[in-house]
């Protein structure tokens, strides 16, 4: 466990922080300890331990932005995930619950959310990965079925990439492969029926509890990137992380295990094909992006030049079934 001595030695001062926290708890509970949570990449996760209220000893988790970057937008982003968590409170989907928000840090050191502890854990192994995929599947599909008022619902999708900010692999072999697919996001997004999206659905924003047959879905978790748009786009960026994460194959199977559990997507390979190539080359060129957090989380393995030369077959392989 982390004490608050060591954590402000770590630059990670949170005095004002952990007073809000303490003020917005019911009577008579404290934080007697937190500890840093593994997996993100965009926020410093804590898993707070509390004790001395009427509840008895239980634990929140406790999300705050510190990178520069994030905290020029983190009054959007945690605003847009508190509601979203609100939402989602009355729907099937397992997400946490919210307990309070300081987006703008007028009380914290840094922009904060303060919510419930999911059970379960991420799991990005290979063993069990086939199985798991079916279940993300599922999950993504009851998401995409959120009905959501047309005033309550979030912003229009956001594409992360665009053809000038494709950066290939350094060392391809493959150059006219990447101007293709560069070519194909030039393009006008392909008409779409929008639905609810969580916009960062992966294995790593997603807790797993039990094993064999007893394996589900415990929690889905990081809210913050929830939009309207095209269901494609969220298939599209869970497919690309199991690509990365275990082969071109898994990459390709998942839109089919979408499609087998019930959902739509593009009838038309070329739009089929746009959706899939605008989220793959977001991760250009070698993921390190993801790869910092799945490394720590034990995916050793997953080197840069792992992850380029996964991306590249990827892309590939996206071209030879819906070109």
């Amino acid at each position: 466990m982390v004490t608050y001595a060591q954590e402000e030695q770590d630059g990670t001062e949170w005095a004002a922080t952990r007073a809000w926290v303490e003020k917005v708890l019911p009577g008579g509970e404290r934080i007697v300890g937190a500890v840093p949570l593994q997996g993100g990449w965009t926020s410093l996760m804590r898993r707070l331990e509390l004790d001395g209220g009427a509840p008895g000893p239980r634990s929140l988790v406790l999300r705050s932005f510190v990178k520069p970057f994030y905290l020029r937008h983190a009054d959007a982003l945690l605003t847009r995930e508190a509601a979203v968590l609100n939402l989602l409170g009355a729907t099937g989907v397992p997400a946490a619950a919210l307990v309070a928000v300081d987006a703008t840090a007028e009380h914290c050191d840094h922009p904060s959310l303060l919510m419930s502890l999911l059970p379960g854990t991420v799991r990005i192994d290979g063993e069990g990965a086939a199985r798991r995929a079916e279940l993300l599947a599922g999950q993504l599909l009851d998401i995409h079925r959120i009905a959501v008022a047309p005033q309550d619902r979030p912003r229009a999708y956001e594409a992360w990439t665009s053809a000038e900010r494709v950066t290939p692999p350094g060392h391809t072999r493959r150059p006219e492969l990447w101007r293709r697919a560069v070519e194909v996001i030039r393009g006008e997004p392909p008409r779409h029926r929008a639905h609810f999206l969580h916009r960062d659905f992966h294995p790593g924003n997603v807790l797993f509890e039990g094993a064999g047959e007893e394996l589900r879905i415990s929690g889905v978790v990081d809210w913050v990137e929830t939009s309207w748009g095209p269901a494609d786009l969220d298939v599209a960026h869970c497919a690309t992380s199991l690509a990365l994460l275990h082969g071109a194959a898994a990459g390709l199977d998942f839109a089919d295990r979408y499609t087998a559990a019930g959902g739509t997507l593009a009838e038309a390979g070329p739009d089929h094909l746009y959706w899939r190539l605008l989220d793959a080359l977001a991760f250009a060129p070698e993921a390190e992006k993801v790869a910092v957090p799945w490394r720590a989380l034990g995916r050793t393995d997953l080197t840069p030049a792992v992850l380029a030369a996964r991306l590249e077959e990827y892309v590939e392989a996206l071209f030879d079934r819906y070109a």
